[in-house]
């Protein structure tokens, strides 16, 4: 299995000890986000795990535990955002600086092929134009020359409660934001990406989109895929199964995963994300998570049996945990 680290939240920045905690245990709980009432267990177990894929914008607390990983045999890389935006889109992180070291350190660690660049979402208003954002990713670019050797980007997606809470944040600073998707900007984004072909020429980087339906390959820019089946194959010489994730959109070409994270838990709360309802929510389920049980957030008394594989069922190993 391919366990994602996760899509829904923060897991290295703000869970860190949950989560070597639930690698020491040898499993942990999966909770419906639909349905808290249906629980699943996966095994952790290195000869289960195929590879961690993290995602993280500030891994920097999960530096602590890489040696204990490297030691128990896991395999792992990192899909770590950086962008450039202000406050009013990322309120809450480091700053820029320290993110920059936090990622070169990282990949002197654990070598750049393993540390994924994400510059993602391509947020497309009057203060961040094009211009702007093809200033910053040559600027960071720069910055983390020898650190990666991918490049990730994509669109902002303007659906469901992530682009109102988005709006307002941006309206109250007098900011007007665009869909760099609509025609209108048809423009623009041929502006971007031929920019960003051009800074990862000069960079060294392969550069790909994520979960866009964008044909860029006259431009050699491929649709790529965070959880990669061909990328774990190659650094780490794994035969997983390649098919698409049926649980995804359909322009996402991630390959199957378990994801240990959950909605509304990342306290980073920036203005753009899909996986925060609201701060309210994200500090009342803090409220519930233990580092010490199975789930990330809530508690879970009984037996639940673990599976080891995403290609059967569970299988026997029962655990009594309480």
């Amino acid at each position: 299995m391919i366990i994602s680290a996760s899509r829904r939240t923060d897991i290295p920045a703000f869970y860190s000890p949950w989560f070597m905690n639930r690698v020491r245990a040898g499993h942990f709980y999966r909770v419906n986000p639909f349905n808290s009432r249906q629980v699943s267990g996966f095994s952790l177990r290195p000869e289960h795990v195929d590879a961690f894929c993290f995602w993280s914008k500030n891994p920097r607390p999960l530096f602590e535990h890489l040696d204990e990983l490297d030691r128990l045999g896991y395999r792992y890389y990192f899909q770590f955002t950086l962008n450039a935006y202000d406050r009013n889109f990322e309120p809450h992180l480091p700053s820029l600086a320290e993110r920059l070291a936090t990622f070169r350190e990282l990949a002197e660690r654990v070598g750049p092929r393993r540390v994924v660049w994400r510059y993602d979402p391509v947020v497309l208003t009057s203060a961040t134009p094009v211009a702007w954002h093809l200033a910053q990713i040559k600027r960071l670019a720069e910055d983390l020359f020898g650190s990666t050797a991918r490049l990730v980007f994509s669109a902002y997606d303007r659906y469901g409660k992530g682009q109102g809470r988005l709006h307002a944040a941006l309206q109250t600073a007098g900011v007007k934001l665009h869909d760099l998707r609509a025609q209108e900007h048809a423009g623009e984004l041929s502006l971007l990406v031929e920019g960003v072909k051009t800074v990862a020429e000069r960079y060294g980087l392969r550069v790909v989109t994520c979960s866009e339906d964008w044909d860029l390959s006259e431009l050699g820019i491929d649709a790529g895929a965070c959880v990669d089946g061909r990328l774990i194959g190659e650094l780490f010489g794994r035969e997983v199964p390649l098919g698409k994730d049926k649980n995804q959109r359909d322009a996402c070409n991630c390959v199957a995963s378990v994801y240990m994270g959950m909605y509304n838990s990342c306290r980073y709360g920036c203005s753009y994300c899909y996986a925060n309802t609201s701060q309210q929510l994200v500090a009342r389920n803090l409220g519930s998570h233990d580092p010490q049980s199975p789930a990330l957030l809530g508690d879970f008394a009984g037996d639940l049996k673990i599976r080891t594989s995403l290609r059967s069922r569970p299988d026997n190993l029962q655990l009594s945990l309480f």
